[in-house]
């Protein structure tokens, strides 16, 4: 287990979001953050996918102006996560790759179960979660459901 483990904080969420949610979802993800950072989490852990993920770094990023101590830490499934991404995807992707403060894979390649290795690596490192989940299957399910039975407190932004 990490050291940080009581002031961490994982992201997860859905790849697909409905851009007419975008900026209150942003806002909201922003707003969780400064709570957390106001009671002392300072690392913060994305996955790294399109989607939720993508816009959890951003909003660490962002914020990390304000709030100093802040931590983006990147926890990947393996190297080539981004291969098959549009150019504009892989642009942000690498942006936040060059800006986040670490970089864990978690896998040697994509092999099978790579995403939920990776979940479970951000889960067990961490005491708090939130997520976007809006439907009760998929990888952001079972991860919330990770995180209940590890006793990682989770709020849920798509709510």
């Amino acid at each position: 287990m990490s050291e940080f483990k009581n002031k961490t904080c994982c992201f997860t969420g859905h790849r697909n979001i409905p851009q007419d949610q975008r900026d209150a979802l942003m806002e909201r993800l922003k707003k969780e953050i400064v709570l957390l950072a106001g009671n002392g989490y300072c690392r913060f852990i994305a996955g790294g996918a399109l989607g939720f993920d993508t816009m959890a770094a951003e909003a660490v990023l962002a914020l990390k102006s304000q709030y100093p101590t802040l931590q983006l830490a990147l926890a990947l499934p393996h190297t080539e996560q981004a291969k098959s991404w549009s150019e504009q995807d892989r642009a942000v992707y690498n942006d936040i790759l060059q800006r986040a403060d670490s970089v864990t894979y978690t896998s040697a390649g994509r092999g099978r179960g790579c995403m939920q290795i990776r979940n479970r690596y951000m889960v067990d490192h961490s005491s708090f979660c939130i997520c976007y989940l809006a439907k009760d299957n998929g990888g952001t399910a079972y991860t919330v459901k990770y995180a209940g039975k590890r006793g990682v407190a989770v709020v849920n932004i798509a709510i």
